[in-house]
């Protein structure tokens, strides 16, 4: 038996959601434990309830809601994704995941269907990592990746923490943050990147997450007038910090076909037209399926560090903000993707994913897979951000009938 889920209704209610938190460019900006998480929080309780879900909510706010299936010994399939958004981000990335499953639980309800395993939909907190860092921090606490006491003290940038805005917004739940025992773990998501769009696949099959090492730099030089201080008596922090930009550029190119490097965060002081800048502090990462390349690119950004010190004469000092080891997904979660996508008559590629997503951390402790859908440009992390209403129905359509294959749905 293939399900079709309901159309109309899963857009209409990709379309209410995305109206908590809304920008005026059409994006959302709805940031970790912020009012409008609590609002979108509140609401995806509500349709759990209206379906008579038993809702639970654990230590670190992550949201889960199940329906029982008919065996009482057989272990849950587990899917979801996340609510929280970037900073005026896109209305998919995210919240794709979670309306397609909700729309899968809506679909079996109403058809009076029923699954062997249970299933179980959740909602991880602060996936995103915008507000708060780490990214993935609610299901890397969940798996033991990261510890509880310590995420709870993470602070945003007017020094609130995890823990006082979990008891603000009111998710500071009393269930333990701890896996039980599952059968699987599927999550959609729109794939962030441009090879659907341009193998012209309608769905991706996701095989595995690319490996990647996040580092910061700061260098530390002399501050001097812009004006009467010669060149060659200048320590410039921002010109060192400035090579090393071009090099994370340029190294990739040497290393591989997916391998891809960023500086996405500069801060100059004392940011001032006339002042020599005398610290500067930049984060700089490199993502690719090899862990070898990732820690050879590494290699490769700490040099291009201590070369440009040297040539600017400054000091400088670089931190690990985060490494994340390559995952390859289970074969049989795999297979149940592609032989969904395959039933239903859609034209599927298989694919790592260029992005973290909170599947990594749950094929740690599960067999796990994902379903990506097409990104149009390959946009994301922006208000421009956009996968048709089709796009989204074919990946929906695909991880619904994913994870009922999983499930053992009763004929």
């Amino acid at each position: 038996m293939t399900l079709s889920l309901e159309r109309e209704r899963f857009v209409e209610t990709m379309r209410e959601q995305a109206e908590i938190g809304a920008t005026e460019g059409g994006g959302l900006h709805r940031l970790a434990l912020s009012d409008e998480d609590k609002e979108i929080r509140d609401w995806f309780r509500a349709q759990l309830d209206a379906l008579g879900l038993e809702v639970r909510i654990d230590e670190f706010g992550n949201m889960f809601g199940r329906r029982e299936g008919t065996d009482p010994d057989a272990d849950p399939v587990l899917v979801g994704s996340h609510l929280d958004s970037q900073p005026y981000g896109g209305i998919y990335d995210g919240a794709l995941g979670m309306i397609a499953p909700l729309e899968l639980l809506r679909t079996l309800e109403e058809e009076g269907l029923e699954t062997r395993h249970p299933i179980e939909i959740v909602n991880w907190t602060n996936e995103e990592g915008s507000r708060f860092q780490p990214a993935m921090q609610g299901s890397g606490v969940w798996i033991d990746e990261l510890d509880l006491e310590t995420e709870y003290a993470k602070t945003d940038e007017d020094g609130n923490s995890v823990r006082e805005e979990l008891e603000r917004i009111g998710y500071l739940g009393d269930e333990p943050a701890e896996p039980g025992e599952y059968e699987a773990y599927f999550e959609l998501h729109v794939e962030q990147g441009p090879y659907l769009e341009l193998e012209g696949a309608d769905v991706g099959v996701v095989t595995g997450v690319v490996g990647f090492y996040w580092g910061a730099t700061t260098f530390f030089g002399e501050a001097d007038h812009s004006g009467p201080t010669p060149m060659h008596y200048r320590s410039d922090a921002l010109v060192a910090a400035a090579d090393v930009i071009t090099g994370v550029r340029r190294i990739p190119g040497s290393l591989g076909d997916r391998t891809v490097g960023t500086v996405g965060y500069v801060d100059v002081e004392p940011n001032s037209i006339n002042i020599v800048p005398d610290e500067v502090t930049i984060t700089w990462g490199f993502r690719d399926p090899s862990d070898e390349i990732v820690d050879e690119a590494k290699a490769r950004a700490l040099a291009e560090v201590e070369a440009a010190a040297e040539r600017e004469g400054v000091d400088y000092e670089s931190e690990k903000r985060m490494r994340s080891e390559s995952v390859d997904f289970a074969d049989r979660c795999i297979e149940a993707v592609q032989t969904s996508a395959d039933d239903l008559g859609y034209d599927s590629m298989q694919l790592y994913s260029g992005a973290g997503h909170d599947a990594a951390h749950m094929s740690k402790v599960m067999d796990t897979s994902m379903v990506f859908a097409v990104s149009e440009d390959g946009k994301s992390h922006t208000e421009e951000e956009f996968t048709s209403w089709d796009d989204c129905y074919a990946a929906a359509n695909t991880l619904a009938n994913a994870v009922v294959r999983v499930a053992e749905l009763e004929e």
